[in-house]
């Protein structure tokens, strides 16, 4: 499908992106764009983008899903197949750069993962 024409909407959902490299809530999401858009045309977007390889989501600890800026991905590939730490205190999420090898499983195809950390963050266990 692909974002062919950069509304004012999807101007505004990937400045979002772009001014803070941390993930988002959709529900956050939806609440700093509440006044200019829809939550409909905000999922909408968000879809769009997730397929053009522009951002990735996940599922945070209360199964609220959550969207970060992709590093390296693209509409046909996405290579973000990383962990994400969410902490307890605070509930801030965010994309770690480790690696974790998938291993393969006999007679299935693993498509994609979602793997999720939880504890303290760095600010909040001081």
């Amino acid at each position: 499908m692909g974002i062919i024409r950069k509304t004012k909407a999807v101007t505004t959902v990937l400045q979002i992106f772009e001014e803070k490299n941390e993930a988002k809530s959709v529900v956050h999401l939806i609440e700093l764009v509440k006044d200019k858009m829809n939550k409909t045309t905000v999922y909408r977007i968000l879809d769009r983008l997730e397929q053009d390889g522009v951002i990735h989501s996940f599922n945070g600890k209360d199964g609220l899903k959550w969207y970060a800026k992709c590093e390296g991905c693209s509409a046909n590939h996405h290579s973000d197949k990383h962990p994400h730490f969410q902490c307890t205190e605070c509930d801030k999420v965010e994309c770690l750069s480790i690696e974790i090898n998938i291993p393969s499983i006999k007679n299935h195809k693993v498509e994609s993962t979602d793997i999720l950390l939880m504890g303290q963050c760095e600010v909040c266990c001081v």
